[in-house]
């Protein structure tokens, strides 16, 4: 190939392309669009459930609970509150990358007596995503007490039924303290008492209330 029709062919490319180019420009002159309005985005669905309030050592986390898609794990979750069982719990078990764990003993890591286990509602088309409020339980699926987690990461992969046919319920969401959820997570954890992944500093539950009225979160 000479040098001379080799740099004719690289030509013919060059002004094939410009043309391509001029081409698009002429056409987006020729059929401008008009400009519109932006869409108005599709408000938030309604939440059926009450707002739950936990006041901790390291501030305020609310949870909005969605008694429409678990409401067994709803009525589970307030029959705790009403008997002001999480007062002085703490959270017990910490993983940054995964969830942080509630809801069982306190920082001698006793134990208290808990109502019967709850039936499995992770069948509610409901995902164990960051800030999600879940029940921790057992290998059996109707195995849940008193015992809560607040996933920090993307944990679908024990949705149902991916985790043995079943999966973990997810019954709510933090709607007013992730901030104080990012906070838990990245404390120092260690080893205590054959238990893993614990608080080195204790991390208490104070109250947990329900919301009403004004001081509901919006």
């Amino acid at each position: 190939m000479t040098t001379a029709f080799r740099r004719s062919l690289l030509q013919g490319i060059a002004l094939g392309a410009g043309a391509l180019l001029l081409s698009g420009s002429a056409l987006a002159q020729q059929a401008e669009p008009q400009t519109e309005a932006p869409a108005e985005a599709p408000a938030a669905p309604v939440v059926k459930g009450p707002q739950v309030s936990l006041k901790t050592t390291k501030g305020e986390i609310v949870l909005q609970l969605d008694e429409e898609k678990a409401p067994k794990t709803v009525a589970n979750f307030m029959q705790y509150v009403k008997q002001d069982f999480y007062k002085g719990t703490i959270f017990h078990r910490v993983i940054d990358g995964f969830m942080i764990q509630a809801g069982g003993m306190n920082e001698k890591f006793e134990g208290r007596k808990t109502n019967k286990p709850v039936k499995n509602e992770s069948n509610n088309g409901l995902s164990n995503q960051p800030y999600t409020v879940a029940m921790a339980r057992e290998d059996h699926p109707d195995s849940a007490t008193s015992q809560f987690f607040i996933n920090v990461a993307d944990n679908s992969g024990i949705d149902y039924p991916n985790y043995k046919g079943s999966g973990y319920t997810v019954f709510g969401k933090v709607v007013k303290g992730q901030d104080v959820v990012d906070k838990i997570k990245g404390v120092v954890v260690d080893d205590v008492r054959g238990m893993q992944n614990v608080p080195v500093v204790p991390i208490f539950i104070k109250s947990v209330t329900v919301l009403k009225g004004d001081k509901l979160v919006k």
